[in-house]
């Protein structure tokens, strides 16, 4: 039964390989003299994602999520793997998760090659390998002091989408439909990575929070940075909920925006802008890095009062965050009509994508390989 379910949703032509799905393992032939980036994600249901989301979005979300980690490194998308458990086999949710999966996967120039099915608790890990010039990765540890910060598109749409069905944070229903599809949908920003070669001296997806993500960065390279709250990018429909602390939460340390964070010299300014132009993204210069180690945010009147929540700090050996006070007046609207989630219709924790805790079923079913 397992092999007629791959066979139905999951075998395509792959013309990039020399073997894909049918066998007990894939034959790859990488292109001479690149190098292979590799990276691997886990989304949990009840985690990462709710049993209400469509698995269309699900099947987008959870290869969107690996190629951002190729992005960050500036690789070009070859190869997939993916690895999948089910409760019960539904030929309808593996139709639309193939279909969504499928699509993200036609956009990137990325196959997938081969994997596993098996029953038990919904799980999918997904596995990509990317190719990328020898010297040319965007690593976290080259940043250097004196070298500008950036970040592509906006952040905090994601979090604040999740605040919302959560109930955390109330949002008119218009500006609740601004941000939700930044939860569901994310852009893997493939193209800028690639473009960043040669220009960007580290780079790393935001996929945990600002703070947290540059703070990798900044551990790695033994730096500090100063960032500029009033320069972060964000919509509208999120800056106009500035006043309310959980959503400055979500801009600074909600995670799940998987926009790229950079650091470049100031004499590469031109050149990250042609790069970004090149991709069709958005880049926002947002602070610099600093000889002095840590991390702090500075308000629009720079006046030094500490507000740091702990959320904001990420877990680990992240450098110290000395947050400084942001003062936002409110808005000159009142939010007339606020929604929040239906019960049970979110998960049960904030994204994390990069750490799954908590057990995780045993298999039922003797494996399939795809």
């Amino acid at each position: 039964m397992e092999f007629d379910l791959i066979a139905r949703h999951f075998a395509r032509a792959t013309p990039g390989a020399v073997l894909g799905v049918g066998d007990d393992c894939a034959l790859l032939a990488p292109t001479p003299g690149m190098q292979l980036a590799v990276s691997s994600d886990m989304l949990l249901e009840g985690r990462h994602f709710s049993p209400q989301d469509s698995p269309a979005g699900i099947g987008h979300k959870s290869l969107a999520v690996n190629l951002s980690d190729l992005a960050a490194m500036g690789a070009t998308p070859r190869w997939a793997m993916l690895a999948i458990a089910l409760p019960e086999e539904n030929d309808a949710w593996l139709t639309a998760f193939a279909r969504g999966f499928f699509r993200m996967a036609d956009q990137h120039g990325i196959e997938l090659v081969g994997g596993d099915t098996t029953r038990g608790a919904l799980t999918i890990s997904i596995t990509v390998i990317g190719e990328v010039p020898p010297g040319e990765a965007l690593r976290r540890d080259g940043a250097r002091s004196g070298d500008d910060v950036w970040v592509s598109g906006v952040i905090g749409s994601a979090a604040m989408a999740l605040a919302y069905r959560q109930g955390r944070l109330f949002m008119e229903q218009i500006d609740a439909a601004r941000v939700l599809p930044a939860l569901y949908l994310p852009t893997p920003r493939v193209a800028l990575g690639i473009a960043l070669r040669g220009v960007a001296s580290s780079a790393i997806d935001i996929s945990d929070g600002l703070l947290g993500d540059l703070g990798h960065i900044l551990q790695r390279s033994q730096l500090g940075a100063v960032l500029e709250f009033a320069a972060l990018p964000m919509l509208p429909a999120v800056r106009a909920y500035l006043h309310e602390k959980v959503a400055r939460d979500c801009v600074l340390a909600g995670g799940d925006d998987y926009e790229l964070c950079f650091t470049a010299p100031p004499g590469k300014y031109d050149a990250v802008r042609t790069a970004a132009d090149n991709a069709g993204v958005a880049v926002t210069r947002i602070g610099s890095i600093s000889a002095e180690p840590g991390l702090v945010v500075v308000g629009p009147d720079g006046q030094p009062t500490i507000s740091c929540s702990a959320s904001w700090a990420s877990v680990d050996s992240t450098p110290p965050i000395a947050v400084v006070s942001v003062p936002v007046r409110k808005p000159l609207r009142c939010p007339t009509a606020r929604m929040s989630a239906a019960a049970g219709s979110a998960p049960t924790a904030m994204p994390n994508t990069k750490a799954v805790g908590g057990a995780v079923a045993s298999d039922l079913s003797a494996p399939s390989r795809l």
